[in-house]
C-alpha cells in the first residue's frame, strides 16, 4: 500500500499470555516508540534507498527517525525525485543517482544494506543484484507483479539466507499485538473448525491519464499502479494486505480460484482492473471469499480478513477493531491505529535488530511470495473468467513484459 491510497498450561492461560509475550518481543513486533521504551544502537546501518517517490521519500524518513540507520544514497528513476529526498535525508550529492540503472550505483557506493521501494516489476531484479553484491535488504510488497518475478524472489531469499544477510518483507498487519493474539487464538483453535474466509479491500482509485511514447510518463505518482505488468494488478498492491492476512494466520495459501473483474474507473488506459470479486480454495474444501475495488466513490478505506468458525468468528483489521468473539478463545481485542506508519516503524526495527545481531531466518520472504502467487492466481482467474488452479498458474509461469524502451538507462 502507498501513501496516495489514502482517500501443560491450559489453553486459556496460553492464550491469554499471547499478547504480553508479543508486546515483550518489542524489536520483532512492534517500534520500541509504541512502548515508550528508548531505543539502544550498537551501531549505525549504512543504507541506501532505492525508490524515493511517495512511500519511498516517506519510509526514508522514518529509517532517518530511527536513529540506527546513516542514510548514505538515493535512487529514483527522476533525478528531481532523488534530489528531493536526498535534501530531506541530507545525502552528498554524489551519492544521489536517476535513471533505470541508479539501483546499480546505490549497491556499489558502498552501502551495507538498502531499502527497495521501486514498483513490483522492478523488485526482483533490484534484490537479486543487492543479495548478490552481499547487502542486506528491505523491500515493499508485493515482490513481485508476475510468476516468474515471485519464483525468482524465493530463491533470492533462500540465498540471503545462506550468505547470512536479512531479507525483509514490509507488511504491517502481523507486526500489531492485537493482530498477533487473534491469530494465536485462531490457531490455537479457538473458532472451532474454520468454515470460511472472507477479506476485503476497498481504496480510491489512481489517476490514470493517456499513455505516452515511453513508458516514464507512467512510473510517477503511482499512475504505474493502472498497469498489471507493473503493479500485480490492484489487488497485489493494495488488497494483498487483507490476503496476506489470511495466508499467515491460517500458514498456507490457496490452491484454486475462481472469480471474474472489470475496469469501472473513467477513461481507463491502463489494464489494472479495479473491481474483482473472487473465492479462493484451499486443501481440504476451505473457502476464502475476497472482494475488492478502487474507485473515487467516496467509499472508506477497508482492508481486513474475517475468519469464521463452528464455534466463533474472528476479525483482523488494518483500520478498525480486531478481535475474537465467542468460543474458547474469546477475546475482545481493540483498535488498529495508525499502522501504516507504526507497522512500518517496527519493520524498520526489526529490520535493525536482525542485521545487528545475525538473525537470518528471513521468515516473511516465503510468506511474501505465497502472497504474490495468490494474487496473480486471483487476478488471472478473474480476467479469464474462470476457474484457475495454483498448480497451473505456476506452471504456465506468465512473464508480464514491460517495454523500457526510450527510457533513461
Amino acid at each position: 500500500m502507498h501513501t496516495p491510497f489514502e482517500s501443560g498450561l491450559s489453553r486459556r492461560r496460553f492464550i491469554g499470555g499471547a499478547v504480553a509475550a508479543a508486546v515483550a518481543s518489542s524489536s520483532h513486533a512492534w517500534p520500541a516508540s509504541a512502548q515508550d521504551t528508548p531505543p539502544t544502537f550498537t551501531r549505525k546501518i549504512k543504507l541506501g534507498v532505492i525508490g524515493n517517490g511517495g512511500r519511498g521519500g516517506w519510509i526514508a524518513r522514518l529509517f532517518q527517525a530511527h536513529g540506527g540507520y546513516d542514510m548514505w544514497a538515493v535512487a529514483d528513476y527522476f533525478q528531481a525525485t532523488a534530489d528531493k529526498c536526498g535534501d530531506e535525508l541530507g545525502v552528498d550529492r554524489a551519492r544521489r543517482f536517476s535513471g533505470l540503472s541508479g539501483y546499480k550505483r546505490v549497491i556499489e557506493s558502498g552501502v551495507e544494506a538498502v531499502a527497495v521501494e521501486t514498483p513490483p516489476y522492478f523488485i526482483p531484479e533490484q534484490v537479486q543484484a543487492a543479495v548478490d553484491a552481499g547487502l542486506h535488504v528491505y523491500m515493499a510488497k508485493p515482490v513481485a507483479a508476475d510468476v516468474p518475478g515471485a519464483l525468482r524472489v524465493l530463491a533470492t531469499g533462500a540465498q540471503a539466507t545462506r550468505a547470512r544477510r536479512c531479507f525483509l518483507v514490509d507488511y504491517q498487519v502481523p507486526t500489531h499485538p492485537i493482530n498477533i493474539e487473534v491469530a494465536n487464538r485462531v490457531r490455537a483453535g479457538g473458532l472451532g473448525r474454520i468454515a470460511r474466509v472472507v477479506t476485503t479491500g476497498h481504496c480510491g482509485q489512481q489517476k490514470d491519464p493517456p499513455k505516452t511514447a515511453n513508458l516514464e510518463s507512467r512510473l510517477s505518482g503511482l499512475v504505474w499502479v493502472n498497469d498489471v505488468a507493473l503493479s500485480c494488478d490492484y489487488i497485489g498492491n493494495f488488497d494483498i494486505h487483507a490476503i496476506d492476512a489470511a495466508i499467515w494466520t491460517l500458514g498456507r495459501r490457496p490452491v484454486a480460484a475462481t472469480g471474474a473483474s472489470d475496469i469501472c474507473r473513467p477513461d481507463a488506459h491502463g489494464d489494472a482492473r479495479d473491481v474483482c470479486a473472487l473465492i479462493y480454495e484451499y486443501a481440504g474444501g476451505l473457502l476464502h471469499q475476497h472482494a475488492g475495488q478502487a474507485l473515487s466513490n467516496n467509499g472508506t478505506n477497508e482492508l481486513s480478513m474475517a475468519i469464521h468458525g463452528t464455534l466463533a468468528n474472528a476479525l483482523m483489521n488494518y483500520w478498525g477493531r480486531s478481535y475474537v468473539r465467542g468460543g474458547t478463545g474469546h477475546y475482545g481485542g481493540g483498535a488498529i491505529e495508525n499502522l501504516y506508519t507504526t507497522g512500518a516503524e517496527a519493520n524498520i526495527a526489526r529490520f535493525y535488530r536482525e542485521v545487528t545481531s545475525g538473525e537470518f531466518a528471513n521468515d516473511t520472504c516465503a510468506r511474501a511470495v505465497d502472497g504474490v502467487l495468490a494474487c496473480v492466481l486471483g487476478y488471472e482467474a478473474a480476467a479469464r473468467r474462470t476457474r484457475l488452479t495454483m498448480e497451473a498458474v505456476i506452471k504456465e509461469n506468465k512473464r508480464m513484459d514491460v517495454d523500457l524502451k526510450g527510457l533513461k538507462a
